[in-house]
């Protein structure tokens, strides 16, 4: 069996094809195809309020190619779900309706609520009796929550991105509001573990050099990566440290959503299973075709 997640953010486009197959009483999840393009729609929406004409162009193409792509994969089932971006802008259901009738693509639009369940149905291997905080920063939006004894708590999305915080000033309400709503519903008498999540996060956690089998990033630790990024200029961080240019410049705003979030929880320490949306979405998929999978 094939299935095809998108995941359309506000920074970059994601296509991920998996093959889930049956051996020896054991499903296996093995990946075909991973493409992710940089389109960055929020650029747009975040400054207008709407996708504008080159972007859209750019979209209806990228949308036309990974359809070819679940079409020549065979894919049994797909899901395409679309976060901030497309969701604030006034032109995005719009659009999403132009790809559903030209391509025949279908795009769910979520909001931050059920994008931060699908990236939580992602995360439960990493969730047990013990307090936590998950920080899941996009583009153009910060999905949080808080379990205890195995059990989401408390939960809200938060209008703070890293390419938001590219064009506009820093909205100190929506900050503290964040803050908040950590310091609200965290009790500091006991040790919190962050879960990170996002590309920014994974790519901090690279730049760490951690040891083999290590998937954490101690507070210090991304305080001292974000230093060291922010010392370089971004044609340095594209040329030097080798970054993408659609990571050079968004980084360094997320590393510090990041640590506004874990100090406002007095953590220090963050588990980094370079998990997402899509991998939430894969595991939906899964359950809703499982039954036709050959046992």
């Amino acid at each position: 069996m094939k299935l095809a997640a998108v995941d359309i953010g506000s920074n970059a486009i994601r296509l991920q094809i998996t093959h889930i197959t049956h051996y020896n009483e054991q499903i296996n999840f093995k990946k075909l195809e991973y493409v992710r393009f940089p389109l960055r729609l929020g650029k747009d929406v975040f400054h207008s309020k709407s996708i504008s004409e080159g972007s859209r162009e750019k979209f209806i193409k990228l949308m036309k190619a990974y359809k070819l792509l679940i079409d020549l994969y065979e894919v049994d089932d797909y899901m395409v779900c679309a976060t901030s971006a497309m969701r604030e802008a006034e032109n995005g259901r719009q659009i999403a309706q132009e790809v559903k009738h030209k391509i025949g693509l279908k795009i769910q639009i979520i909001d931050g609520n059920k994008e931060a369940d699908l990236i939580n149905i992602a995360l439960r291997n990493y969730i047990d009796h013990k307090p936590y905080l998950h920080i899941d920063v996009g583009g153009g939006s910060t999905e949080l929550n808080i379990y205890q004894n195995n059990q989401k708590v408390a939960s809200k999305s938060f209008k703070i991105g890293s390419v938001r915080s590219l064009d506009h000033k820093k909205s100190p309400l929506v900050w503290r509001a964040m803050q908040g709503f950590i310091q609200q519903n965290v009790d500091k008498k006991h040790n919190i573990t962050c879960i990170g999540t996002g590309g920014n996060i994974n790519k901090i956690f690279e730049l760490s050099a951690p040891r083999k089998n290590k998937r954490y990033l101690d507070i210090d630790k991304i305080k001292e990566i974000q230093a060291y990024l922010a010392s370089f200029t971004f044609e340095e961080r594209v040329n030097i440290l080798n970054l993408n240019p659609d990571r050079a410049d968004v980084i360094i705003p997320a590393a510090l959503i990041y640590l506004a979030a874990m100090e406002a929880a007095n953590a220090k320490r963050m588990i980094v299973p370079d998990v997402g949306l899509k991998d939430g979405v894969m595991n939906v998929l899964y359950e809703k075709n499982k039954s036709k999978l050959s046992l």
